[in-house]
């Protein structure tokens, strides 16, 4: 596929849909495989990070990966930390997703292709590389495979351990894994046959981070939802919905609207969803939201979200410090993006989701 600009632009998306549901980081997609590779590719072709010449190639090759990856993360449960968190919080309030990996990949599988399939085309009509054609970029890779040398044993072995951690994932809840457990069994897999050891878990300070942060996020959302607070505030927000006489889709519009461009404020997704997610379930559940409909929906959004700023989420900071896209072109395509997303994903999904009985 990468013949061409566009070609090039499509494989690297459904590069990172193929890898997206055993890379649950967005943002370690982003800078430990993927921007590599584009400023590899840009590089080669003249394109220079911070020049004139970024508009060449890198600019947009940039712009769409980053553009991208909010679908790719949305499209598997796994594919993101913060989706994890959702489904957690969701439970805490009683909306128990059954089978999660495979509910939350279904219904968002249309809409989320959908996007995945136009994004690199609008972005190439209204964000165009100035190189059309990249007739370089396979040989380019052929050399590097070639230069990389057979698989080896051990990367058969990581290759093995993520297609178990993954169909576990999918269809661990039938044989009684959870998920949580199946991720152990991946870990404990790559240490005793000596693919990691201790000491390169311990210098993932980024995972023993997120570990320590889900820990208090979901304790604290609990707490909140015990003494009442969340239902108190969904209360009121519902109380006002209902005096504009709004129906529950309208509802759903109103808040989630609200919930994406809250984000504006925020810099970090999973920060979001500790602070907002559980209140905002609420709300929609006492508007009259179907909960599963409601809950899924605010976790596509988290995912969707991440690409309206250069501090909006791990993955914006890595491709913003590339050098490539300009701040203000960041801001003017994260906000057409979204009105886009928010076009596919409330047409197109709605109409997919109403096939599945969501609602």
């Amino acid at each position: 596929m990468g013949k061409s600009t566009l070609g090039l632009s499509y494989g690297l998306t459904f590069s990172e849909v193929l890898i997206a549901p055993a890379m649950p980081s967005t943002t370690a997609r982003a800078g430990g495989v993927f921007l590599p590779i584009i400023k590899s590719l840009s590089l080669s072709a003249g394109s220079q990070p911070s020049s004139p010449t970024s508009k060449r190639l890198g600019a947009f090759l940039i712009q769409n990966q980053f553009q991208s990856a909010g679908n790719s993360s949305a499209l598997f449960l796994t594919a993101a930390a913060q989706n994890l968190l959702c489904v957690k919080l969701a439970e805490e309030l009683g909306v128990v997703v059954s089978n999660p990996w495979v509910t939350w990949f279904k219904a968002a599988s249309l809409p989320a292709l959908v996007c995945l399939l136009l994004t690199p085309l609008i972005l190439y009509k209204l964000y165009p590389p100035e190189i059309k054609d990249t007739p370089e970029a396979p040989a380019l890779a052929a050399k590097k495979l070639e230069s990389m040398g057979p698989i080896t044993q051990n990367e058969w072995i990581m290759v093995g351990t993520m297609l178990l951690a993954v169909s576990l994932w999918i269809f661990g809840d039938t044989i009684g894994i959870a998920s949580a457990v199946a991720a152990m069994i991946g870990l404990s897999i790559l240490l005793v046959l000596g693919v990691l050891d201790w000491d390169d878990c311990l210098n993932e300070k980024a995972a023993w981070d997120t570990l320590a942060w889900f820990a208090i996020l979901v304790g604290m959302a609990s707490q909140l939802t015990n003494l009442g607070i969340v239902n108190w505030m969904s209360d009121c927000v519902a109380h006002n919905l209902r005096s504009f006489s709004l129906s529950w889709p309208a509802s759903l519009a109103v808040l989630q609207g609200a919930y994406f461009f809250i984000h504006y404020l925020f810099a970090s997704q999973t920060g979001h969803v500790g602070a907002l997610y559980s209140a905002f379930l609420a709300m929609h559940r006492a508007a009259g939201v179907p909960g599963i409909l409601a809950a899924l929906a605010l976790g596509y959004n988290t995912n969707l979200f991440g690409a309206i700023t250069h501090y909006s989420s791990g993955q914006a900071a890595v491709y913003y410090g590339a050098g490539y896209v300009d701040l203000p072109d960041i801001f003017k395509f994260g906000f057409i993006m979204a009105v886009v997303n928010a076009i596919i994903w409330g047409g197109v999904g709605s109409v997919w989701w109403k096939f599945l009985g969501l609602y």
